[in-house]
């Protein structure tokens, strides 16, 4: 809140004003694509800033999707999926148990580093992880994974 110069008045009395600056809330929408086929999903992130880097923003939404599997109780569909193996060594199959967020979004970043993972606003690709994003009420974000060719 700023408040404003409070103007006189003809009788000599002083009024007051404030001012009150209120900004839309940027509604984000996410769309989950991959290059193995799959129909892509899509959902909505909501950010109470205008300006974010792709860090935060893969930060945010791996927090954002592990909380709501916390909460559900449901089979856990993120960004970042542990393999088989790892499944296996961590005796923790998808769907079970509790999924450590932040280790999820390290996972996530990596796979965006290695180009695992390309990220787009509008049709703007992202290429660093301290690329900043500006947020507006429409803005839409697509995570596209990439599959590797069987054989290749």
């Amino acid at each position: 809140m700023r408040a404003a110069e409070p103007p006189s008045s003809t009788s000599g009395t002083r009024l007051s004003a404030t001012v009150v600056t209120v900004r839309a809330m940027a509604e984000v929408t996410i769309v989950d694509e991959s290059t193995g086929g799959a129909a892509p999903s899509t959902w909505t992130l909501e950010f109470l800033e205008e300006r974010i880097t792709v860090r935060e923003l893969i930060r945010r939404r791996v927090y954002q999707e592990v909380g709501e599997y916390h909460a559900s109780g449901g089979e856990f569909r993120g960004l970042v999926r542990p393999t088989a193996r790892e499944r296996a060594l961590n005796g923790s199959p998808v769907g079970h148990g509790r999924v450590d967020w932040e280790e999820q979004a390290d996972l996530a970043e990596k796979a965006f580093t290695r180009n695992g993972l390309v990220i787009l606003v509008g049709d703007r690709q992202l290429v660093e992880l301290d690329e900043e994003v500006d947020l507006t009420v429409h803005t839409e974000v697509t995570f596209l994974r990439l599959v590797a060719l069987v054989g290749g």
